[in-house]
């Protein structure tokens, strides 16, 4: 039996971040959390994760500055973006990076769980919708 997938979820604000992983593991998904896009750069998760949510405003390097950092590694690792602050003109740089979905906060947790099923798909693993 394969294991869950891995979600790996990036957020200065521990309460996004603990509201997150629960919505996550309550899909039977693994989640792990990280307080900075540096923290999750340093882990052994990166290539190892089947999609990163992340805040799209943070202290040190930005979620867009990550999604840069990994796209020029090759890495393709779908990404959810979440915002406080929602801008056109971020939303359409990610999107046009690849960006699975562009939330802005506080979001539904069925249009994350949307999101989730499409990152999932493609990165190739079973949807956790209905």
């Amino acid at each position: 039996m394969s294991s869950p997938p891995m979600i790996s979820i990036i957020d200065d604000d521990e309460s996004v971040r603990v509201a997150t992983e629960s919505l996550v593991r309550s899909l039977g998904l693994t989640a792990r959390t990280f307080a900075s896009a540096e923290a999750f750069l340093d882990s052994a998760l990166v290539g190892n994760t089947a999609c990163v949510i992340t805040d799209v405003q943070m202290p040190g390097m930005s979620g867009v500055e990550l999604q840069s950092v990994l796209r020029s590694k090759g890495d393709t690792t779908p990404l959810i973006f979440i915002t406080a602050f929602p801008e056109e003109r971020i939303r359409r740089q990610v999107d046009a990076a690849g960006a699975i979905g562009f939330l802005a906060k506080p979001f539904d947790g069925s249009a994350m769980i949307a999101c989730i099923d499409r990152a999932l798909g493609a990165a190739g693993a079973a949807p956790v919708g209905p």
